[in-house]
């Protein structure tokens, strides 16, 4: 059993009114498949990516009305005056009914952002936005409430009354009406859509194993450095922003699988002023990890000094709370002159048999930072077991264990 930690929301000015959503645990399985808990105690199920496609205003209403056109044909009575009414009641009727019961599906299909353990709030509204995917949300709320509204006043208009035109003026004035809802909420149908495809693409991450988040600017070797160690293939370009969405790389050791989670690079500059490539690395950094790397170009062909990635150093590491940073200096062989024991640890990483968590020496770098080469994989071996030992430091091995705040019903 993974540790469990209770984090502060780390988006205050991007939800509504700077309210901090519940603290929830992050004991969460993969985005694709998880299972958290509802405000009953039930499990409720969140699959990003099996959310069903929406459809446009315009296919819902041709679904709506070609089923009431079928439904008024099945009508019989000799009795025109009752056949009428009855055929317009149930044309009525039933358009409401595919309606609301499509806008409804939609509204339960996709998880209350209350229910989610707080990484995934935090994702969401770094990818789309939370109070954007709660006014949509409830715009499809609103428009099936109004649409069963609407239906009910016109049926009464029909039932009640014996004349022709009047009860089809009462037909066209709820189908006119429906449509103009449906316009309304349109724009949320459209805004569903695309983010159904943005949240799809969110990464899987199993809270339950030991997870390593590499951060650090644009550019310094972040994803070099977890192609390296793990089976996520990631694209490594000599330009800034190449990783422009979390990507998870996975390695193992003694049978323990671990994640690295591979952040877009990190600008020097206020909260505001970050794009959502950047929010999404500091979720990231705030509510998952076991262990945070922290890498650092001492050679600046990332575009930042090294006083700038410094002071994003410390940004990061208020971020973190309590988890440990360890931080690295990248692209030692492009250091002038190449570090001291560069032959020494060389040599010991070709000799480790692959066993244990020896403390192997590790590469020198400078300001008392050690170094790692992933071009010439020299350090990287080293790096990865101080990784591994930082990781099992913190892990939980009683599985009766609970942080501190959680409670047992059995020692009531």
């Amino acid at each position: 059993m993974s540790p469990f930690r209770q984090l502060d929301f780390a988006f205050p000015s991007r939800h509504i009114g700077g309210r901090t959503p519940p603290i929830l645990n992050l004991r969460a399985a993969s985005f694709e498949e998880q299972w958290v808990r509802g405000p009953t105690g039930a499990e409720v199920k969140v699959a990003w990516r099996r959310l069903s496609t929406i459809l446009t205003m315009d296919e819902m209403l041709d679904k709506a009305y070609g089923r009431a056109k079928k439904a008024s044909d099945r009508v019989d009575d000799p009795v025109k005056v009752f056949r009428v009414r009855k055929q317009l009641t149930r044309m009525v009727q039933t358009a409401a009914d595919v309606l609301s019961e499509g806008l409804e599906d939609k509204v339960r299909e996709w998880p209350s952002l209350n229910h989610l353990p707080i990484f995934d709030q935090a994702m969401v509204d770094a990818s789309v936005g939370c109070d954007l995917y709660r006014h949509h949300l409830s715009m499809l709320t609103w428009g099936s409430k109004q649409i069963r509204k609407i239906a009910n006043q016109n049926v009464k208009k029909i039932t009640r009354s014996s004349r022709f035109e009047v009860m089809h003026q009462a037909r066209k004035e709820a189908y006119g009406r429906i449509s103009s809802i449906m316009r309304r909420v349109s724009s949320s149908l459209d805004w569903l859509n695309d983010s159904r495809l943005v949240l799809r693409k969110l990464p899987e991450i199993d809270e339950a194993n030991p997870t390593i988040v590499v951060c650090g600017a644009p550019n310094v070797g972040k994803s070099a450095f977890i192609s390296s160690l793990s089976s996520g293939n990631m694209e490594v370009n000599h330009y800034p922003f190449t990783t422009k969405q979390l990507h998870v790389g996975h390695f193992e050791h003694r049978r323990i699988p671990y994640q690295m989670v591979d952040t877009p690079g990190l600008l020097d500059r206020t909260m505001d002023e970050r794009n959502e490539i950047e929010m999404q690395a500091i979720a990231a950094i705030s509510h998952i990890g076991s262990v945070c790397l922290f890498v650092i170009d001492a050679t600046e062909d990332c575009g930042l000094s090294i006083e700038q990635q410094m002071n994003l150093r410390e940004e990061v590491k208020e971020l973190l709370g309590d988890v440990s940073m360890l931080t690295i200096i990248s692209k030692a062989d492009l250091l002038e002159p190449k570090p001291a024991n560069w032959n020494a640890v060389e040599q010991e990483e070709s000799e480790w048999d692959g066993e244990g968590e020896p403390e192997l020496s590790m590469l020198e770098g400078m300001d008392g930072f050690p170094s790692m080469s992933t071009l010439e994989q020299v350090g990287v071996t080293s790096v990865r077991l101080e990784l591994i030992r930082q990781c099992l430091a913190v892990r939980i091995d009683d599985p009766m264990q609970l942080p501190t705040g959680w409670h047992r019903r059995d020692l009531q």
